[in-house]
């Protein structure tokens, strides 16, 4: 996003493909939370949690291999668009992760939410105040568990996500439990938005016919010279952005994901940063943990949910 806009074609990018990225995203956070509900509750002693979180996971993450060629890590949304069209039989692949998700999110209702050891171990720990998230930049799960609901996709729409009907789930003490219930529910509120992808997914192109940014079709390059070419220019020497600097940000399942750009006009970022929430969300933990028990600090860390490729700086 950020590199469109230096390019000035964010304007450009067909609809077919912009409702493609809010799929991908959506199911996304899905996993992502997902892996968070096995991690936490083997993190707390429910160890039976982790085998069924990462089960149901697993449905998402077979769809991305199917859609992408890769389960993770995958570079799928380029510039200008995404790498390549869904697949054959896709939203056949979409329903059937979201006919099974409801009923095992009520099994993790039954098995944690209610349970009442799952309850002392969370409620009145960790806390954080309102004032100190914001202080401290904290964002997501974190910032909206003390009652904020601040959320981009709401606050400064992208995508269109101003056309889609959703929830933006907060909790009201600020404590783990909060944090736990929100991303519990923030994965039902995934599956309405997703829903709403799927009846309004048009046809059309998934990436923008601008040669500079996006190489040429498959198909094309054992056809044409010229394409080959192309391809081969893109994939070698990159495209030039204007010079300027921007940033753009999505909300990620762990809060504010930004990117600031400078470019001084070449193939190469003059400067670049990114702005990863768990880098910044892990400065909350000593609010968190300050006058609790050891056995909590692993509540709170859990809580915090941080990514290690983020936060090893």
């Amino acid at each position: 996003m950020a590199t469109e806009k230096l390019l000035g074609i964010d304007d450009d990018i067909p609809p077919r493909a912009t409702w493609i990225r809010m799929l991908m995203c959506e199911l996304n956070r899905v996993a992502s939370h997902l892996l968070f509900l096995a991690t936490n509750g083997m993190d707390l002693g429910a160890v039976g949690m982790m085998i069924y979180g990462w089960r149901e996971r697993e449905e998402v993450l077979r769809f991305f291999e199917k859609v992408t060629g890769l389960r993770m890590n995958h570079n799928y949304i380029r510039p200008g668009g995404v790498a390549a069209d869904l697949p054959d039989g896709w939203r056949d692949d979409v329903l059937r992760i979201l006919d099974v998700l409801p009923d095992r999110l009520t099994e993790f209702d039954t098995l944690m939410t209610g349970q009442p050891i799952w309850r002392e171990r969370l409620q009145a720990v960790g806390v954080i105040t309102a004032q100190e998230a914001i202080a401290l930049g904290a964002t997501g799960p974190i910032l909206r568990s003390t009652g904020v609901p601040w959320d981009l996709r709401r606050e400064q729409p992208y995508l269109y996500y101003r056309d889609v009907e959703f929830d933006v789930v907060v909790g009201t003490y600020g404590d783990t439990f909060d944090r736990y219930a929100i991303r519990l529910n923030e994965v039902r509120e995934s599956m309405r938005i997703v829903r709403q992808v799927l009846d309004r997914m048009p046809r059309g192109d998934y990436r923008v016919q601008d040669k500079k940014v996006t190489p040429p079709p498959r198909l094309r390059i054992d056809e044409s010279m010229e394409a080959l070419i192309h391809h081969f220019k893109i994939f070698t020497e990159g495209f030039k952005v204007p010079e300027g600097e921007v940033y753009a940000a999505v909300e990620s399942p762990r809060g504010e994901l930004g990117c600031y750009m400078v470019s001084d006009g070449s193939g190469k970022p003059y400067r670049c940063h990114i702005r990863g929430p768990s880098f910044v969300n892990l400065q909350t933990l000593p609010h968190m943990m300050r006058g609790g028990l050891i056995a909590d600090a692993v509540a709170s860390i859990s809580s915090v949910d941080p990514i290690m490729g983020e936060v090893d700086r």
